[in-house]
């Protein structure tokens, strides 16, 4: 494995080709075009639950470090979005 995809998986959880297949290309990202700011959202909808889940009397990192590696994604989505509109 190169050094960039353990990078990216360490950053996001998985690589930056698996994004673009699961969230840049999903129904939601197809059915929003070109306001993609719906997979956003959806990427924080989801830490917000992971949050709200979380029992303080049951220590979790592992938690933790989703919800960091999901707003990494959001990030992520939002940066590539921020470049099509530059190129469009």
């Amino acid at each position: 494995m190169s050094n960039e995809r353990m990078r990216e998986i360490e950053m996001y959880g998985m690589s930056k080709e698996v994004i673009r297949e699961e969230y840049l290309e999903s129904i939601t990202a197809q059915l929003s075009r070109p306001h993609m700011e719906m997979v956003v959202m959806g990427i924080l909808s989801d830490c917000q639950e992971m949050i709200a889940m979380k029992n303080p009397t049951i220590p979790a990192p592992s938690t933790d470090e989703y919800i960091r590696k999901q707003l990494n994604v959001a990030k992520y989505v939002l940066s590539e979005m921020m470049k099509a509109r530059e190129t469009a």
